[in-house]
């Protein structure tokens, strides 16, 4: 007969897998990972999950597992493995830094999606800009329009920084950047990639591609919900 504690460990590990989920469900981190329409899957995955761990532990308690000294170290091994994964992901939730994700990931090319042409242009986020200029390509149509945006500076190799966003269909796994060209005021040091920024200004053309021309910015925290659909 052998010892529970190969099962016992593993139901510590469904444990601590299921508070990661419903903690993610309820503080806000599923804002940085997920879009807001897959967030019940993760509660209910948590509930599944700890109702599974219980049913574990209650069935080690109730048995003993036959088997090889041997293949029970291994199977302790691999439960305390997991379990420790666990506990650091509970206790240092992950942090993900948009720029280095967007340098990584192709650029979006949905042009077809739905563009807000009833807001006014002050009205439009980075994203509606993008999907308006992609439909209608000709910089002179939107020259001198007032810009009202806000996104994280995009470092570009051999360009200066973008301001973008990400757009997720589901998770981060599939994010794609969006962003506009800026140009950033003469004789101030180039804004740090990840940073969040607010700007108001105005459109300009510049050939063949209209630019943000700031006439306000300032520093902002990261949005409670950074992605966009």
């Amino acid at each position: 007969m052998g010892e529970p504690v190969a099962p016992l460990i593993r139901a510590l590990a469904l444990v601590l897998w299921a508070a990661v989920l419903l903690r993610s469900s309820v503080d806000g981190r599923l804002d940085l990972l997920l879009r807001a329409t897959f967030h019940p899957l993760v509660l209910i995955a948590g509930v599944l999950l700890l109702g599974l761990a219980l049913l574990q532990g209650w069935h080690a308690w109730r048995s003993r597992e036959v088997g090889d000294r041997a293949g029970r170290r291994r199977d302790r091994r691999t439960a305390l493995f997991t379990a420790v994964i666990a506990a650091l992901v509970l206790v240092l939730p992950p942090a993900p830094s948009f720029a280095d994700l967007a340098q990584q990931r192709p650029a979006d090319e949905t042009a077809g999606d739905s563009l807000s042409f009833v807001l006014p242009p002050a009205q439009r986020s980075l994203t509606d800009w993008v999907r308006l200029l992609r439909s209608q390509p000709d910089p002179r149509l939107f020259d001198g329009d007032p810009v009202r945006i806000s996104g994280f500076v995009l470092p570009l190799q051999g360009q200066q920084p973008q301001l973008a966003r990400l757009l997720v269909r589901c998770c981060l796994a599939d994010a794609t950047p969006v962003g506009l060209p800026v140009r950033w005021p003469a004789g101030r040091p180039a804004p740090r990639a990840d940073q969040w920024l607010a700007i108001e200004g105005r459109m300009a053309a510049e050939g063949e591609r209209l630019v943000v021309v700031p006439r306000r910015i300032r520093a902002i925290p990261r949005p409670a919900r950074p992605l966009e659909p």
